[in-house]
């Protein structure tokens, strides 16, 4: 009987120690959702007061905001290099949309991003995670450039993008008030196969469908898995839900994408409630939120910010992050803003390797910091090296802005615009003038040398199209 007794109880330890390893020893999941051309105060939790987006301030509700994440471009091909590869875009030559190949050249630039370069994906994928890309792409496959990698090449098992890119697409059918259906992208299906034409307006529910179940199959197979969620919305053309389109339609283009902006919310309401309703799911995920680049002039807005996209004003650069993961973030935190600490998105590649005990390859090429305490909100800190930029060579004038700065630099509490050569320098302080509306360069003459100094350096480091 002793011996019965002694051997339950050592099964028992076995069991639960076995238990408490394996849950002890579980990857993280991550998710990675980056909404297009969305202004930094277009969502309800960050100030929108002319539409509400419930679902997304909710997540906020649960996590941490962040006031002054910056993603690496103003325009969407260089911005999303960025994020995907935590190194500047400039080292890859895109740094415009991504277009036919003519307009490529005549820009610089690649036609796609190398296949060589550095991943998230890549990083997790090799070390367990599954890994999937559902959503816009625009980093390779597009127009007439029909060779360029599939986006698996990439690090993801398993792909589902639009018109953008390589791989199984979801292409965008649109319907008007009078019933009349159209194609966004005429011949887009010619670019790879298969694909599916679909509405506009549920397009984004298409991509969350296939990330859930990608989701269900990585569960299954007890697999943690990485996965992007990159939508169409809230890119022009704006094409909200057929009942609501003749009446916004008639309000203007502010009132298109304003409803375009809540269909798009209401859709994500169906992953955050899948992610939120599984226990292992939700004490095991993080979630991270964000914004390609600033808004289209006329549609969204970035608060006070000066700018849009296409420009190195702080309205075409500044995002609006949220971060979610209950079991992770610091509970203190919950809900609350972080209006101090300055990030990018190039590092947000570190700071998830670090999140999913994960080390880069040696020498592996990256220019952002492991900021992984920040985003957990266990510390207030901010990066420690400026954040450069260079404008997209095709935006000296946008937006009804004539003769922008070609480069910038964000140090610090201060932020320098100047061009190529370091001339008609803007200094402004960010901290006290967010809106860019006066000028110091006059009155710190040292400040402008020594960044001006900084990012010309920078940006002649950076290899040019006619140099590899």
């Amino acid at each position: 009987m002793k011996k019965t007794l002694n051997l339950i109880i050592a099964c028992t330890l076995f069991f639960t120690l076995g238990c408490t390893s394996n849950k002890v020893n579980k990857k993280p999941n991550i998710i990675m959702i980056l909404i297009d051309d969305m202004g930094w105060s277009d969502l309800s939790c960050f100030g929108n007061t002319d539409a509400q987006t419930p679902n997304i301030d909710e997540l906020a509700s649960e996590g941490i905001c962040f006031d002054q994440f910056y993603v690496n471009s103003p325009i969407c091909s260089p911005s999303r290099v960025a994020l995907s590869t935590g190194t500047y875009p400039q080292r890859w030559n895109i740094t415009s949309y991504l277009e036919f190949r003519e307009r490529n050249r005549e820009r610089g630039m690649a036609n796609w991003l190398d296949s060589s370069a550095p991943t998230l994906a890549k990083n997790l994928h090799d070390n367990g995670y599954a890994t999937g890309h559902f959503g816009k792409w625009h980093m390779g496959g597009q127009r007439d450039v029909n060779d360029a990698p599939p986006i698996t090449d990439y690090g993801f098992d398993q792909s589902l993008t639009n018109f953008e890119g390589m791989g199984p697409k979801l292409l965008p059918l649109t319907k008007d008030e009078t019933g009349k259906v159209g194609r966004i992208w005429e011949g887009a299906e010619k670019l790879g196969q298969p694909f599916t034409w679909m509405q506009r307006s549920e397009i984004t529910t298409g991509f969350i469908d296939a990330a859930i179940q990608f989701i269900g199959e990585a569960q299954n197979a007890q697999q943690p898995f990485y996965v992007n969620i990159w939508p169409d919305d809230v890119h022009s053309p704006f094409w909200p839900p057929f009942e609501q389109y003749g009446l916004a339609k008639e309000a203007g283009k502010r009132a298109l994408y304003l409803a375009v902006v809540e269909a798009m919310d209401k859709q994500f309401g169906k992953l955050f409630e899948y992610i939120q309703s599984n226990d292992d799911l939700r004490d095991n995920t993080l979630i991270l939120l964000c914004s390609d680049n600033g808004p289209e002039k006329g549609a969204g807005k970035s608060g006070n910010l000066k700018g849009f996209k296409g420009q190195l004003y702080e309205g075409g650069i500044r995002s609006s992050l949220i971060v979610w993961g209950p079991k992770f973030i610091n509970r203190e935190a919950k809900g609350s803003r972080n209006s101090a600490s300055v990030l990018s998105a190039i590092d947000i590649r570190p700071s998830m390797l670090k999140f999913a005990g994960v080390d880069a390859p040696e020498n592996s090429l990256c220019d952002g910091e492991n900021l992984l305490e920040v985003l957990l909100a266990k510390s207030a800190s901010s990066r420690q090296a400026p954040i450069f930029y260079s404008r997209p060579p095709d935006r000296k004038n946008a937006n009804g802005f004539k003769n922008l700065p070609d480069l910038a630099v964000r140090e610090g509490e201060w932020k320098l615009l100047c061009d190529y050569d370091g001339s008609r320098p803007e200094l402004y302080n960010i901290v006290t003038d967010p809106g860019e509306n006066n000028n110091l360069a006059t009155e710190s003459p040292e400040k402008v040398e020594e960044m001006a100094q900084k990012v010309t350096t920078w940006y002649e480091s950076m290899p040019k199209l006619d140099e590899n």
